[in-house]
């Protein structure tokens, strides 16, 4: 059975900047409805140890952490809801949204944290290796693999950023490339060719990634072939971090939110309502307005201005 219900504020996701906006709207009176998406948790939950969530000195567990958000927001009566919106309608206030399964929610105000999903190659045994050893996060994940081999492929920005980051931890990184040039920025690349200079990067260009193999304990190595002679190379390493960019969850805002590469627009500047998209009343948060940092603490601390700035948003904007 479908149901129609009404929130002052909703926010869509359930990952830290979606739990943290909840809290403080809670805590402002403002009785949130969150509802989850398909992914509750967000991409945490595909993390095993996270040694970088402040204070949380011994490290925590992604899934651990994400349900200390869910029953920290629940202390605080947060309503959440269990579903996934599919559609929404912000032409109008209230803002109307509507769940795969029919139900339609109205809101005076809406905080949007979907988050980002990495993007991945599509190998059965990245999904088998999944947190055991392939990641698409150097800097969440790349403490692990100290003094270790590892692998990042992917050619552009973000590529070429994964692999200087761990070329500090590692002891070898091998870049995978499925071109013969890459796509980042030159200042960039130099700093790349810089490190293969040093010996403690390889590069494999015209290569592709063919499998990641393993055992019980996680990944023990890759086999590539070279696109242009066909040949097939097998390396020996304990990680592989697919660097080939992320898709911002945003597919249902566009045409009604402005956007760059689909990453949300926000307002930012220094006089308050930073968090606020091209349409008033509407926040946004974490890694769905976010295209260069991308950290569980960051997006955080986006949640918790969205809030706020709704917050002061509504109180602004009540008999309106």
């Amino acid at each position: 059975m479908t149901t129609s219900q009404h929130a002052k504020v909703i926010i869509l996701g359930s990952g830290p900047a979606g739990y943290t906006a909840a809290l403080y709207a809670a805590r402002a009176n403002l009785k949130p409805m969150l509802i989850t998406g398909m992914a509750q948790g967000g991409q945490l939950m595909n993390t095993t140890e996270i040694d970088n969530w402040p204070a949380d000195v011994d490290g925590v567990q992604g899934p651990e952490l994400m349900e200390r958000f869910l029953k920290h927001v629940q202390r605080f009566d947060t309503q959440v809801t269990f579903d996934h919106i599919s559609k929404v309608d912000l032409s109008k206030r209230p803002f109307t949204l509507v769940s795969d399964t029919g139900n339609t929610y109205t809101c005076d105000s809406l905080i949007i944290a979907t988050g980002a999903s990495a993007r991945y190659i599509g190998l059965p045994s990245e999904q088998i290796f999944m947190g055991k050893g392939v990641s698409a996060c150097a800097t969440c994940d790349g403490f692990f693999y100290r003094n270790q081999d590892v692998i990042v492929v992917g050619g552009g920005n973000t590529a070429v950023e994964e692999a200087l980051y761990l070329s500090h931890i590692a002891r070898k990184v091998y870049v995978i490339h499925r071109r013969d040039k890459f796509r980042a920025e030159p200042i960039m690349v130099d700093k790349l060719m810089d490190k293969v200079s040093n010996g403690n990067m390889e590069l494999r260009m015209n290569t592709v990634l063919e499998e990641i193999t393993g055992d019980n304990t996680g990944v023990t190595g890759v086999r590539l072939k070279n696109v242009e002679t066909q040949t097939i190379e097998e390396l020996s390493v304990t990680g592989a971090f697919i660097a080939i960019g992320h898709s911002p969850n945003t597919q249902i805002f566009e045409g009604q939110l402005d956007m760059d590469n689909g990453y949300i627009i926000t307002q930012s500047g220094h006089k308050g309502l930073a968090t606020m998209t091209s349409v008033p009343g509407v926040f946004a948060a974490g890694d769905v307005q976010d295209q260069i940092y991308r950290q569980a603490i960051t997006s955080a601390g986006t949640g918790c201005m969205a809030a706020l700035d709704a917050q002061r948003w509504l109180e602004e904007n009540e008999s309106n």
